[in-house]
């Protein structure tokens, strides 16, 4: 009997990298899925992958951004497997330009509705079942620009992250007598996909530095399986060498530079 055996959870942004490696991972452990991400054809690949290691899954595009898509996702969840024990809130983009003063409008709000909206509006959705069921988790994925300002990260992405851990807090402060628990699991740098993002993607030598998603989704399986008495609010991972970004960052505005270097 796998270590999430029954539970029933829904995992947003899962189509590649960290929610890719959640669902495939809690798939593994007997848990049922329900999976969102906006594209559809790298969503059905993780859906096929998770019920190759035999879990029941319901795959849902969409734009979690979007308050009909996170009512229609949880409501069918509800429907099909009677209930939702554990909301994995891991969407999440960044833009192109990220320099404060690159950062159109546009690209600050895309960021951040997908970012921080995009969690609330899921959470919003799965408390009244939660309630009903006197008990829940929700699993906010930050990042470490969650916790400091990153320079590679950029403004929006780590404003958006930043909320994130007060969106947690907030969470358990106001639902623990309802039995729900919120955690924040803030990762390092991690090979994902979302590096292709950055004007200058990481050396070949750097990525092999960084945690993988897998290190991401062990870290999300032990939260999602704690008992009820046990409320694990927050989780920083780091890979073992780090780049020292804020000392790059020193030295490049001490040359005269007024641009970030997003490397």
């Amino acid at each position: 009997m796998g270590y999430l055996h029954g539970k029933v959870i829904i995992v947003t942004g899962a189509s590649t990298g960290m929610g890719r490696a959640i669902a495939v991972g809690m798939a593994a452990e007997g848990a049922r899925l329900g999976l969102v991400a906006r594209n559809g054809a790298k969503l059905e690949e993780t859906a096929a992958q998770a019920r190759a290691k035999g879990a029941q899954v319901l795959a849902f595009p969409g734009d979690v951004s979007d308050n009909e898509c996170a009512k229609r996702v949880v409501a069918t969840v509800v429907e099909r497997f009677g209930r939702v024990d554990v909301l994995v809130n891991n969407a999440g983009t960044n833009t192109f330009h990220r320099n404060f003063s690159d950062t159109s409008v546009s690209d600050w709000h895309r960021v951040v509705e997908t970012n921080l909206t995009g969690a609330f509006l899921f959470t919003r959705h799965v408390l009244p079942p939660m309630r009903k069921a006197g008990k829940g988790q929700i699993i906010n994925i930050s990042s470490g620009a969650g916790l400091a300002p990153s320079a590679p990260s950029g403004v929006a992405y780590s404003a958006s992250k930043h909320a994130i851990h007060a969106l947690t807090g907030s969470i358990n402060l106001e639902e623990r007598h309802h039995g729900i628990k919120a955690c924040a699991i803030a990762p390092g740098e991690t090979d994902t996909p979302n590096l292709d993002l950055r004007p200058r993607p990481p050396a070949k030598a750097d990525l092999a530095k960084m945690l993988t998603p897998e290190d991401i989704a062990n870290a999300v399986i032990y939260v999602a399986g704690q008992p009820e008495r046990v409320s694990v609010e927050l989780i920083v991972i780091n890979p073992t060498v780090r780049r020292d970004y804020h000392a790059d960052f020193e030295r490049y505005v001490a040359e005269g530079h007024t641009q970030i270097p997003l490397d």
